[in-house]
């Protein structure tokens, strides 16, 4: 499954390829349910075995346009974790402060430590996405950019840090449904941003500039395409590409303390 999804290195991408209402082989939610539950499990396991051994972290970063479904992606797959053991940050516009500094300053000290497990909802990425649609980056910017951003992750790499980079792949269509629901339903009114229509104006070129960082910011961790009109499907697809990144780490438990048994043996005299 992961594979499936997985854009090979340094390739040029056409998301016309990739239809947004693939469900793979199954044909409802129904279908995955059980194996979203063997997943779930297993993730939690590896989750554990993360913080024990506290030798590497995952860094998951999501992007897609809005109503792709971020923040319930994330709910959905990371909710039954151990909080002490993931954090989860969401990148709205820059503060003044983090305006005044690097591009990448703002997330890097977010970036997990060791044993540690860390969900960016959108990232430095929109540094070379919005910054561009609304003139404050050129091109040639942007490609200065892709760069710092290609040796920053080469960084995390080198500093054990597994970055898992997925793009939530919906249509324009869809993304209209949703936002027409959010006006009509006074529950979902808080979801409504007016500045999602001005942002839906320039779907075609945000498209090509997704393209272009898929290309450009491959080499030290591939992107994900994850169909994401059906939800069920999305939270399934991005279930698979999560445990299989842990799984990947080949995380073993640390080694015994033989000096607990001493211990264990000054506890037992206790009680006898």
């Amino acid at each position: 499954m992961p594979k499936k999804y997985r854009l090979p290195e340094k390739k040029k991408v056409d998301l016309s390829d990739y239809d947004p209402k693939d469900t793979g082989s199954f044909a409802s939610k129904e279908d995955v349910t059980e194996k979203i539950r063997d997943l779930e499990l297993e993730l939690q396991e590896l989750q554990e075995k993360l913080i024990a051994s506290k030798q590497q972290s995952v860094l998951f970063i999501f992007q897609g346009m809005d109503c792709s479904g971020k923040d319930g992606v994330i709910k959905k797959v990371f909710a039954g974790l151990n909080p002490q053991g993931i954090s989860a940050y969401s990148f709205k516009t820059p503060t003044e402060d983090e305006a005044r500094h690097d591009f990448l300053w703002r997330t890097h000290h977010l970036v997990p430590p060791l044993g540690q497990i860390t969900v960016f909802n959108r990232s430095y990425y929109e540094e070379v996405l919005i910054t561009r649609i609304h003139g404050k980056v050129d091109d040639a910017e942007a490609k200065q950019r892709f760069k710092h951003i290609n040796h920053f992750e080469a960084l995390l790499a080198d500093s054990r840090v597994k970055v898992v980079k997925i793009f939530l792949h919906i249509s324009k269509e869809f993304q209209l449904e949703k936002l027409i629901s959010r006006i009509e339903d006074p529950s979902k009114n808080w979801k409504f941003d007016p500045s999602d229509l001005l942002e839906r104006k320039s779907w075609k070129q945000y498209g090509k500039y997704y393209e272009e960082l898929f290309e450009k910011c491959s080499k030290a961790s591939p992107w994900h395409i994850v169909p994401s009109d059906n939800r069920w499907y999305r939270n399934y697809a991005v279930l698979n590409i999560a445990v299989d990144a842990l799984r990947s780490l080949e995380l073993k438990d640390p080694p015994a303390n033989p000096e607990l048994q001493l211990l264990l043996e000054e506890i037992k005299r206790e009680e006898g």
